[in-house]
This record gives structure tokens, sequence and C-alpha cells, in this order.
């Protein structure tokens, strides 16, 4: 049943009430004085009020059965820490093959079902630390994230997509958390090296739901069979990736991707994004529950684009299913 519907279904119930009591009501002349509601009507319509909530709850569920959490805020999306309490899980060398090793962090409720998984990549010379603040921040919002050491520091981008797809294949199919996972919602997510090596996983599995390069680097310009939402984000001051002829000519030259944006932070650098960062969070969380939880309720921060400010000097997008 759909909103209106509903709607139009709870006016017919109290014009029925209504109704009914004015059949039984007595002539005008002799009606009795009005007087205020009883404790027993407050508490009636109390409890109404709580069965049209759970109603619209269950009607949304059946719509977006991927739905996490309450509803996003501004408050909520920008907060250190999202509505789920989660467990950080090591992930010691030889766990599986094609990595080295990481952190699982993952929401311990289970009671809303699986969720999406996520696996970061750092980039060239960067440890798994540099990334680490992006496990926490992202499964506390409703994620099974694994956060990487990747198998050499020096691994180039190709291999780094590599590492990022056989991660989220053991994370999915091999790890302790594995059925708190559903697998067919993954995403992968990286910086610098990492970033390219997002590019390139997302190039190779076009079943991917969403990817997030972060300031990437590669020489790689052609990614033709990336099917994946990709959110890029760069930086303005950037010398180690520059922008405009890597972030940027990447989101141009990602031309299948059903959805795109590009997202340059303003008055930022290359290292930034090793940082917690209220900005580079908000809508990395915004585009994964949009795209791996298929959540419209986080279309109000992605779509109309954001406007350049404080914090974002440029945003170029397609703007989510539209």
């Amino acid at each position: 049943m759909n909103r209106n519907s509903a709607f139009s279904v709870r006016l017919l119930s109290v014009a029925s009430v209504l109704a009914a009591g004015a059949a039984l009501a007595p002539p005008a002349s002799a009606a009795a004085p009005a007087r205020p509601a009883t404790a027993t009507t407050v508490e009636r319509t109390a409890v109404e009020r709580t069965a049209v909530e759970r109603a619209a709850s269950v009607e949304r569920a059946a719509a977006n059965p991927y739905e996490r959490g309450p509803a996003p805020t501004e408050a909520s999306i920008t907060a250190e820490k999202g509505p789920f309490a989660i467990e950080t899980i090591p992930v010691p060398a030889g766990s599986g093959t094609g990595f080295n090793k990481g952190t699982v962090y993952a929401p311990t409720d289970t009671g809303q079902g699986t969720f999406g998984a996520i696996v970061i990549s750092p980039g060239f010379v960067s440890p798994e630390a540099w990334i680490s603040w992006y496990g926490p921040r992202l499964a506390s919002q409703g994620f099974v994230v694994m956060t990487l050491e990747t198998n050499s520091l020096v691994d180039v981008p190709a291999s780094r997509g590599d590492q990022l797809l056989a991660a989220l294949d053991w994370l999915t199919g091999k790890s302790t958390v594995k059925n708190r996972i559903d697998a067919s919602r993954t995403a992968v997510m990286g910086h610098s090296m990492g970033g390219g090596g997002t590019l390139e996983a997302a190039n190779k599995r076009p079943s991917l739901k969403a990817d997030i390069p972060l300031a990437p680097w590669d020489t790689n310009y052609s990614f033709p069979n990336i099917r994946t939402p990709t959110l890029i984000m760069g930086a303005d001051n950037d010398f180690i990736a520059p922008a405009s002829s890597m972030a940027e000519s990447y989101y141009n030259n990602v031309k299948t991707a059903p959805e795109k944006a590009y997202l340059l932070l303003k008055n930022a650098g290359h290292m930034t994004f090793v940082s917690p960062d209220t900005t580079i969070a908000k809508y990395a969380i915004a585009w994964m529950k949009r795209f791996v939880d298929n959540d419209t309720r986080y279309d109000q921060f992605l779509c109309p684009a954001p406007k350049p400010d404080d914090t974002i000097a440029k945003y170029l997008d397609t703007c989510p299913t539209g």
C-alpha cells in the first residue's frame, strides 16, 4: 500500500467513526456539553498512531529490504559513529589467498538482516593504518568493512585491484562474518594507487554495487567495463595525483557507469584522505548507502548536487537515477 492509499484508509476510518458518533448522538436540543477527551481516548489515539507508524515501516521494508538503520539526517551522516555497534576482527596473513592481511569491522546487531560488504586498499608505500579510519566509520553505518595491508607497499594499481577482489571473495565466502553479509551487495574503495586499484577492480568485476576511488593514481585511463556507480574524489592541492589530470580525467573516461560523481575537495591535498574527514565520510557513506543498500533516503545528500562551499571546490554528477 502506498502512502496515499494508507492516508486514504486512515481518513476513511476517521470518517466512519465520526459518522457512527453522529448517528448515536442525541438531538441538538438535548445534547450534553462537550467534555475534554478522556485518558482512554488519548491512549487509543497513541496506539492508533503507533500502528500507523509500524505499518509505514513495514511498507518501506517491503519496498526496499536492504535499508539498514534509521532515516538519515545531516547530523547522523556526519557523526563519527553511526547507529550500529561494531566489533573489530584482525585478519592475519595467510587467512585467504590473493591478499595479505587486514582488519574486519562488522556490526554486531544482525536483527535487521545481512549487510553489504566493502573492502578498502591503501596507496603506494602506505600501510593499512593510514586508511583504517574508514573501517569503523562505514561499519557503524551498517556495512561489513575490511581494510587491507597490501602484499607489498609498492604494488601497482592493477595488483591492488586484484587484491581488493580476492579479499572481497574471502570476506563474503570464508570469513567468520560471512553469515552477516549479503554477497550480492559488495563494493570497493581505495586511496591513491589503491584508488587506481578500485577502478581496476570495478572494471574487472562489473557486478559490484559501488566503487569509490580516493585521489586515484593509475597510468591506465581506459575502463570500458565499469558498470558500477562510481564516486571519484580528488583534492585541489594534490601534487602527487593531480586532480585535473587524474581524478577528473578518470571521471570523464568512465562512460559506462550507470551513475557517477566527482567531488573535488577544497584546500586539500593528497594525504587529506588518510585522516578522518567529515566531508569525505559524508559522501562516501551516502554513496554506499544509496547504491549498496539501494537506500533512496540518502538521495537528499547527492541530488540535487552539493554546491561548492568551504570544503567542496567542485562537484560533477549524473545525479542518482536521474
